[in-house]
């Protein structure tokens, strides 16, 4: 039932019927892209793909599956037959996972006929769009503590169980250092970190015997939760007297806040635990926390040495979804590639025409200057080669465009994934997709990266790309008068 093909929106099943009754089996071309950055931000950390990957590979109708679509009474027995052996069978192109990305830019692109590229368009974007989302989120909240130790504490607050192990594993392509997921530890090799809870402290008859008893299961990893009474005249006071016996013994401790003024609380709490000599006893904060109060408790100067955050990480906090679409950009004819665009009465939800790449250009110094769309097909004319000066346009084929000679080395972003339904490759560990994430951000100058009113980075297109795009339109509109 997990990776039931199931999964996916009806209409994407009644034109695939429609599709297989009219013998529509030509080769296709489908690309995800997304149209605004999500929480008002400059960039955002794509992510999902591994996941994607492995469901796309094992994607099939069971008998179950079959039985249901039956009773349905909208599909033919011989439509029915051929999903019993349905698997995808197609090409998909995507940038590397963990990419700094940017609206209007194809992250991902699908070839294969046309019903198998609709039956995987719920999946993937369902996948996509929502670990996207997660990472990116994670990352600001990451980069607001100035990378400092993150836990991702979402579990009991995110949507559902796949809903959890999903976020956790976005969140630390997003900078989280460790998970309080245990499965999430065990699926994903992620870190998993936590302390006690309040309820601990209270089955106690005091506080001081609760973190005692803590202090002896777990000598190497005490972290005293110290405001379920009084934070500064009780909760600091006992995890002192614990802590010193913890130091006597040649070992460390830290305390948690979970409420209150974080501000106020941990300078008490650091002073506190400086003047009994503790300068190594560390504090982790938590409490509703998301990057706007971090980035504000960090410029005050609060001493915290690690954050944990849950419910604002693993949901999305005030934008819950990602904007990420999946959309026809090409049909195979008899006489080659057939690019098509989707025309809209909005110029933003105008599609950009035919089979695409996407190259990052980088200054001499390697800092990140553009992405640029470009026709990809078997001529390879519309490359971009170092040394070169180029006319890049806007991307809704309007008058504004720059010119840009290119002083680095330049690579493409798209690469094959998957061929006729086979990996191309060893998918890459979590640990080095998280660590490409964070090299890749370092490319991009900050003004991209601030909260406040970012810097929107150059996404544009070449003028072959531009030039088949008003032939498009030109030709629509002559054909409507």
């Amino acid at each position: 039932m997990e990776n039931s093909a199931l999964f996916t929106d009806f209409y994407s099943l009644t034109m695939a019927q429609g599709y297989w009754k009219n013998n529509r089996n030509e080769r296709a071309v489908f690309e995800m892209f997304f149209r605004h950055q999500p929480f008002g931000g400059g960039y955002s950390i794509f992510a999902g793909l591994g996941t994607l990957l492995e469901k796309i590979t094992s994607f099939s109708f069971s008998d179950e599956d079959i039985t249901y679509l039956k009773s349905l009474n909208m599909f033919d027995a011989g439509f029915l037959d051929f999903l019993k052996t349905f698997s995808f069978n197609g090409t998909l192109w995507s940038m590397d996972e963990g990419t700094v990305i940017f609206p209007q830019e194809p992250v991902i692109r699908v070839e294969g006929n046309l019903l198998e590229c609709q039956i995987i368009e719920g999946l993937l974007l369902n996948i996509i769009n929502f670990q996207t989302l997660i990472a990116t989120k994670t990352c600001r909240v990451w980069l607001a503590s100035k990378k400092g130790m993150l836990m991702e504490f979402g579990l009991r607050r995110a949507q559902g169980q796949n809903g959890a192990i999903s976020a956790s594993r976005a969140a630390y392509i997003g900078g989280s250092s460790g998970t309080s997921n245990t499965l999430a530890g065990a699926v994903f090799g992620i870190p998993v970190l936590g302390t006690m809870a309040h309820s601990w402290i209270m089955s106690f008859d005091s506080e001081e015997e609760a973190f005692n008893v803590y202090a002896d299961l777990y000598p190497d990893k005490s972290i005293f939760l110290i405001d379920t009474y009084d934070t500064l005249k009780s909760g600091i006071q006992n995890a002192i007297k614990v802590g010193r016996k913890l130091i006597e013994q040649g070992k460390n401790f830290g305390v948690r806040l979970d409420s209150g003024d974080i501000q106020y609380l941990s300078t008490e709490v650091r002073r506190l635990l400086d003047e009994a000599g503790f300068k190594n006893a560390f504090i982790t904060v938590s409490n509703d926390l998301d990057e706007n109060i971090i980035e504000t408790l960090v410029k005050e100067g609060a001493p915290v040495n690690s954050w944990g955050v849950g419910t604002k990480l693993v949901t999305g906090g005030y934008e819950s979804a990602f904007t990420g679409v999946y959309k026809l950009s090409a049909i195979y004819g008899k006489n080659g590639i057939n690019p098509v665009m989707k025309f809209s009465d909005n110029p933003g939800k105008t599609t950009n025409p035919g089979v695409k790449q996407v190259w990052r250009i980088k200054d001499k110094n390697g800092g990140a200057v553009a992405d640029i769309l470009s026709i990809d097909n078997n001529e390879n004319e519309d490359l971009l080669k170092k040394g070169q000066r180029y006319n890049f346009w806007h991307p809704s084929a309007d008058y504004r465009h720059f010119i840009h000679t290119i002083e680095n080395d330049i690579q493409p972003l798209l690469k094959k994934r998957m061929e006729n339904g086979k990996l191309t490759g060893v998918l890459p560990s979590l640990n080095d997709v998280k660590s490409f994430a964070e090299k890749d951000l370092d490319n991009f100058d900050s003004t991209y990266k601030r909260l406040l009113n970012p810097h929107i980075y150059k996404v544009s297109i070449t003028e072959k790309l531009r030039n088949l795009k008003l032939e498009l339109i030109q030709k629509h509109q002559k054909n409507m008068y």
